[in-house]
Formats: structure tokens, sequence, C-alpha cells
């Protein structure tokens, strides 16, 4: 079970482990060796608006296999996530810009099975519950190299979640665009063109 509580067969530890054929023992079957990676941009705009409370406000993305993960909202009842070429702060729109990366740990996940974690994610993530001081970019990727690799992301990078009774009014008088990545826009159009033609579910 994830910690966020949701149910995948998978294994959630960082060494996978197998029976040699001629010992009773468990022996580690390979060391976890691929990097998992914490992308942070500043939200500009926003910030704009926050350094006046001495707040700082963070989009954050999971680098894995070349691949970088994020969460974002929309007024679907599906999936909120989505994928960039890492660091790419050009796919996410013009008010990100790419901060720094943040080596999390390490994982011996496959990418097959990156895949049906980030599907199974996408049950809770969905674009329709995001909530930019309780269900958030952050909270996502938090919650996914948790599962990676047993490591939460710094906590100064959601540090907004924490303030969300200091500031009740942020969300409602913000910008509806300045929290939809313009990545995730694409991917939008992208699925809402392939059910139109196939009638498919999105990918994750």
């Amino acid at each position: 079970m994830f910690s966020n509580g949701l149910n995948c067969s998978l294994p959630f530890n960082c060494m996978s482990v197998t029976r040699d054929s001629g010992s009773d023992e468990l022996l580690p079957s390979k060391m976890a060796r691929e990097p998992v990676l914490l992308n942070v941009y500043d939200m500009y705009k926003i910030n704009d608006i926050t350094s006046n409370i001495g707040l700082g406000v963070f989009h954050s993305g999971v680098e894995i296999y070349g691949t970088e993960f994020a969460y974002g909202g929309h007024q679907f009842p599906f999936t909120g996530i989505f994928e960039i070429m890492p660091r790419d702060e050009h796919e996410l729109g013009e008010q990100f810009r790419f901060r720094q990366s943040i080596h999390i740990g390490y994982t011996d996940f496959t990418e097959d099975e990156i895949k049906r974690i980030v599907t199974e994610l996408g049950k809770e993530f969905r674009g329709d519950r995001y909530h930019l001081m309780n269900n958030n970019c952050n909270h996502f990727s938090g919650a996914f190299t948790k599962i990676l690799c047993g490591q939460d992301i710094p906590s100064w990078v959601n540090r907004l979640a924490y303030f969300s009774s200091w500031v009740p009014f942020l969300e409602r008088c913000l910008p509806k665009e300045w929290l939809m990545p313009m990545a995730l826009q694409h991917s939008l159009s992208h699925k809402q063109d392939s059910t139109c033609s196939d009638a498919s579910t999105p990918p994750y």
C-alpha cells in the first residue's frame, strides 16, 4: 500500500531481494542505482504576491529515467499527472523559472513499474482534486519520492501548504492559468483528441 493509501502489488523498498537457489537466505538482487531527482521551479508571478508575506511558492517535478513527472490542476475527473523533458521550464510556461535539482535518493524500480506507480497515483492526484494549499504539485512529488526511495522532498519546497490558514485568499485571487502548466494543457488536448478518435482512456 502506498503511504497515501493507494494499493499496488509492487514492492516499495529501494532494494529488491531474491532467494538464491542454493541458500535459504534472502539476498539482494541488485543495489538501487537509478537516481531520483527533484526539479524545483520558481513560480515567479505568484511569488510577486507572496513575497510580501515572506513566502516563496515553488513548482516541482520528479525526474527518473530521463522523464520528469509533475502534477497540475484541471476540471476533469482523471489524472493531473503529466510528463515533460527534465528541467524544461519552457514546457511549463512563462510563469515558471527553473531553480535547482535536488538528489533525493536511488531506486531500483524499472521503467514499466514507474508507469504503473504513476497510473495508481493518478487516481488520487486527479486534475479536479488539485488544491494550491492541500493537494498541489509538491504533495505529489513527495508521495512519489517516498514510494520510489523512501524519502520525502525538502519541507521548504512545499512551505506554503503549512500556511494555508494564514492565506486562505490566495488561491481565490490567483488566475487559474497560473496553476496549470502549459505542458499539462497540451497533455489534456492530446487526451481529448485521442478520446474523440478512439474512445481510449487517459494513459495515466
